[in-house]
């Protein structure tokens, strides 16, 4: 009591002195008694919330939910490029180092064991960027489809790598001794199409040049017709300079890099007239082709030209056959495709699939043939999962790119693509698939951790599919499926509900003010609670002290 007596004689005595023509200080201003700097807060914050509008209020609400939408648009975007929250990626990678978390590119996140050593070995192969066996024309095929529909079926990434391919099959490094190979070898480093061909026909007007007449058998030949004879025209040059340089090769290092690019520019033109042939109705003379070409250069596998045979014998239904060539390359020490995968799985399926039914099977069980075939198609599945959608056509097809990644939706396409005629060609093979591709997922609960016949999913292939498919007209598949990101739910959330509270304050003013304030003072209770309480247990002074600093 004394206390106050002596702070209430003060602010009389500050009022009475006060000189004429000048205003008293504020009774607000003068309180220094201990507590007092919280209590004048208090009401200043009342007599701030007490003068706000309804209006304010609806712009508050108002303004966060554009900021909040605008937020998840670009989440939202970012998220359906590439395939993760930016927000999410951001804190990762840059807010993680700095409050003192683990960089995941540190040397000492990335020792692991041998065995995870060996597991990463095999997602970087298996994320290794493959030519597509069965690659189209692009002047007969590719360019008819951009003609048509004003598309563009072939990304830069796909075309780059294709121009690199050339470059490394085509070239060597002795190509400066003959003009014609000088200027093909810039051409293949061309962007522009008509400048390839332009630079193709130079060549030409010099020389017989067989890389001249492969250029323009792929891009300036409308049909596959056209393209079959430039094709021709190039084997006769490509035989002799091939045999002229396996008499030199052992001569000089020169000579031998000449063999070599000899050998892949021949390899190149008896593939593709065998892929003309059978483009062209004439399967049982591209089968001939194909077996001779693999007869002549065995070692040459990375070529792939297996897979071309196979289709081919696919479309004449000689089985037998189709399994004599499965029982050479889907060998464990060999790498797997899904032509590979999913033909073993349809010769297997072959055999039941005009008799299966899935109520008979579920009451009797799968007979041992049965469960071969199901085993097959798991396997296939766990290989490639985005297959069974385009074989099926639950999904759109596109033309299929100039290079595939295994395992990925771009090879899943390439697959489908020349093999769903097959599939539909066996009674019951696609219902037999639509009953049973489901179940593989049941096995493999955690397929980027760990696989059941393979290595665990690679997780790069969602990175690089949209790199290699043309994603304006074509949704990439991704597997496993990936959960909205939390940031982009939240901030869905948060437009929705501050949306909802400018539309109401909008709406009630007077209601939605009351309820502001009760919300408000509600919130601060539990504050004012506590400043009460440590106002009552620490001393006056030295609350007072703290106050000051």
């Amino acid at each position: 009591m004394q206390q106050e007596d002596q702070h209430l004689e003060r602010l009389v005595v500050l009022c009475v002195d006060a000189p004429c023509g000048v205003a008293p200080p504020s009774p607000l201003s003068l309180v220094t008694a201990p507590g007092s700097d919280m209590f004048g807060s208090e009401s200043s914050l009342s007599m701030f919330l007490n003068t706000l509008t309804p209006k304010f209020y609806v712009a508050l609400t108002g303004t966060s939910s554009l900021i909040s939408g605008l937020i998840l648009i670009f989440e939202w975007w970012y998220f359906r490029k590439y395939g993760t929250s930016f927000i999410e990626q951001v804190s990762v990678s840059h807010l993680r180092p700095l409050l003192g978390g683990v960089d995941p590119s540190s040397p000492s996140s990335s020792s692991s064991s041998d065995g995870d050593t060996d597991s990463s070995r095999q997602t970087v192969s298996e994320c290794k960027v493959w030519r597509n066996p069965l690659n189209l024309f692009r002047g007969a095929e590719y360019n008819r489809y951009t003609w048509v529909t004003g598309r563009e079926p072939l990304t830069y990434y796909d075309m780059n790598l294709s121009a690199q391919d050339h470059q490394t099959f085509f070239t060597c490094d002795s190509d400066h001794l003959r003009p014609a190979d000088a200027i093909m070898q810039k051409a293949w480093r061309e962007r522009n199409p008509q400048a390839r061909i332009t630079a193709a026909h130079e060549a030409l007007d010099l020389e017989d040049c067989a890389t001249a007449y492969i250029l323009l058998a792929e891009e300036e030949a409308t049909t596959i017709v056209e393209a079959e004879k430039l094709f021709k025209q190039a084997l006769k040059i490509g035989e002799s300079c091939y045999r002229r340089s396996q008499q030199l090769q052992h001569h000089a290092a020169q000579y031998e890099a000449q063999h070599r690019r000899d050998t892949n520019v021949l390899v190149y033109i008896k593939r593709r007239l065998a892929m003309c042939s059978r483009k062209l109705g004439r399967t049982r003379e591209a089968v001939k082709m194909m077996r001779d070409l693999m007869k002549e250069f065995p070692l040459l596998i990375m070529f792939n030209i297996h897979e071309n045979l196979l289709e081919s014998l696919l479309e004449l239904q000689n089985y037998a056959d189709v399994q004599a060539v499965l029982a050479k390359y889907d060998d464990i020490s060999l790498p797997k495709s899904a032509t590979i995968c999913y033909t073993a799985a349809l010769l297997k399926a072959r055999a039941v699939s005009d008799k299966f039914s899935p109520e008979a099977a579920s009451r009797r069980g799968l007979s041992t043939a049965e469960m071969n075939a199901v085993e097959a198609i798991h396997r296939a599945v766990e290989f490639n999962p985005h297959v069974p959608k385009y074989l099926l056509e639950m999904k759109s097809l596109i033309l299929p790119p100039e290079h595939i990644l295994k395992r990925g939706d771009s090879e899943a396409i390439a697959y489908t693509f020349f093999h769903l005629q097959h599939w539909k060609r066996v009674e019951g093979a696609l219902n037999l698939l639509h009953c049973t591709w489901e179940g593989t997922f049941r096995m493999i609960p955690y397929p980027l951790e760990k696989g059941h016949l393979f290595y665990p999913y690679p997780v790069c292939t969602e990175t690089a599919d949209r790199e290699l498919l043309p994603t304006v007209f074509h949704e990439v598949s991704v597997y496993p499926k990936k959960e909205l990101p939390f940031f982009i739910l939240f901030t869905a959330g948060l437009c929705s509900f501050t949306a909802m509270l400018a539309l109401l304050t909008h709406q009630f003013p007077e209601l939605m003010g009351v309820f502001a304030k009760a919300f408000l003072s509600t919130l601060f209770a539990p504050l004012n609670f506590i400043m009460e309480k440590v106002e009552s247990i620490l001393p006056s002074s030295l609350w007072h002290q703290l106050t000051r600093i």
